[in-house]
């Protein structure tokens, strides 16, 4: 392996035991803004693949029926793990009303295995992509489709779950009797 691709394999390293403490205890959940951050990469993304299609010498291969089909099995398998890791957050309600929101170790699991298979796929896929009749920026893209799908698919996977949990009434506090 390369320094290039061991520098993120250490970040994810050092990062990791902090992004675990972190997750441990519960957040507000703001079910107003979950749309947010999907709104932002949507528009981004398709910039992006827009803008990679505009290379030179991209326009007759990048966008072919192979790179549709990977540039799609992206997308729905990060729509999948994303709606895999949204169901793994736990969401309840607290005392006064408000929804808390919790990450679960075994969702920070799933990601940190996404991003090792996905740095062991790009030094395997990449390298060997032209071969196959695909623009390597093609393997790239469907990369990002995949962060795309996991985050839009995770929101949408939360935003629903807490909404079913507030539409349900508040069980009655024994303390207010």
């Amino acid at each position: 392996m390369t320094a290039e691709q061991m520098a993120p394999l250490i970040g994810l390293a050092v990062a990791a035991p902090l992004i675990l403490l972190r997750n441990r205890r519960p957040r507000t959940l703001h079910v107003r803004r979950l749309w947010v951050t999907p709104a932002i990469l949507l528009p981004l993304m398709a910039l992006a693949l827009w803008g990679s299609s505009q290379a030179p010498g991209a326009q007759a291969v990048h966008f072919g029926p192979a790179a549709l089909a990977i540039l799609a099995a992206g997308l729905a398998l990060g729509a999948v793990a994303g709606w895999w890791r949204g169901r793994t957050i736990l969401i309840e309600r607290a005392g006064d009303g408000s929804l808390r929101a919790r990450a679960s170790p075994l969702g920070f699991i799933l990601i940190f295995a996404l991003l090792l298979g996905r740095t062991a796929l790009r030094s395997l896929v990449e390298p060997r992509a032209a071969g196959w009749g695909v623009d390597p920026v093609v393997v790239t893209d469907a990369f990002l489709l995949f962060a795309v799908g996991l985050i839009a698919a995770q929101r949408l996977e939360m935003y629903l779950r807490a909404r079913r949990l507030l539409e349900t009434p508040a069980p009655a506090n024994p303390a207010d009797d």
